[in-house]
């Protein structure tokens, strides 16, 4: 028995508490982001409408990539294709399809700014929005856990049979932690540059999600868990690439500044 509920009865109408956990850290990252953005500068009039989009894209992303690694599960029984109180979300299918629908829209609402200075904004607040729809969304889903163990900490999910790595609760407590050391690393100038921070947040988030993937989850053997620990890895190498190529840049163009000069901090 799970010791968290997965849903709950309103007359003859179910909720699933998975969907209400992961709609909540949506919300909140969305205001958060929104007025991190006002405090960089941006307008946020059309902030909204490209927050809403992302969402979409995200979701269909997520749960195209989940079916399609899970193709034999799924195959000839498409009711399971909508089917999301059960889970099944994968977290880089949802950034692989609003990525790209990102920066197209940013470049259409917010053209001639600087792509580095909005992702230092933005990204963040999508690191706590994650910390806590880690908490409040694969807790409360079918087949939560990681895997078996007889440890202390272990929790019973519904779906999986025994106690199980509390994999949300730690993911939780790991992107908190980004979160504040963010934060910190912003007020200690470490984001002077543009897009370190960003850069920061991407190569410590994909390689714990990693290792996350492969030392709790218990799935090595999958091709979707291989696919995640990949994907992570590349994402964390892609973070390493944008902080190298913006200390350079920012080098560059200190080296050309007349003795003397106020270089403003993009």
């Amino acid at each position: 028995m799970s010791a968290f509920p997965t849903s709950f009865h309103v007359g003859p109408l179910t909720f699933h508490v998975y969907g209400f956990g992961l709609a909540i850290a949506a919300y909140v990252a969305f205001l958060y982001s929104r007025k991190r953005l006002e405090r960089a500068g941006f307008d946020v009039r059309h902030y909204g409408a490209f927050a809403g989009v992302l969402v979409v894209a995200a979701l269909i992303g997520a749960r195209a990539a989940h079916i399609a690694t899970n193709w034999a599960y799924y195959a000839g029984h498409p009711g399971r294709w909508i089917a999301l109180w059960h889970g099944g979300l994968a977290s880089f299918g949802g950034i692989a399809t609003a990525v790209p629908v990102a920066l197209v829209l940013r470049r259409r609402w917010w053209p001639g700014t600087s792509l580095a200075r909005f992702a230092d904004a933005v990204v963040p607040a999508l690191v706590a929005g994650w910390a806590l729809g880690r908490l409040l969304g694969p807790q409360f889903m079918v087949q939560g856990g990681g895997h078996l163990t007889h440890q202390w900490f272990g929790m019973h999910y519904v779906g999986q049979v025994g106690k199980r790595v509390p994999v949300p609760i730690i993911q939780a407590l790991e992107d908190g932690l980004l979160w504040l050391a963010l934060l910190w690393a912003q007020r200690r100038g470490v984001g002077r540059v543009a897009g370190v921070l960003a850069g920061i947040a991407m190569v410590v988030w994909g390689l714990v999600r990693a290792l996350d993937e492969r030392l709790l989850l218990g799935q090595q053997s999958h091709s979707g868990s291989i696919g995640v620990q990949l994907a992570a890895v590349a994402l964390a190498a892609i973070g390493a690439v944008l902080i190298v190529r913006q200390l350079r840049a920012d080098r560059r163009g200190a080296a050309g500044q007349p003795i003397g000069s106020n270089r403003a901090v993009k």
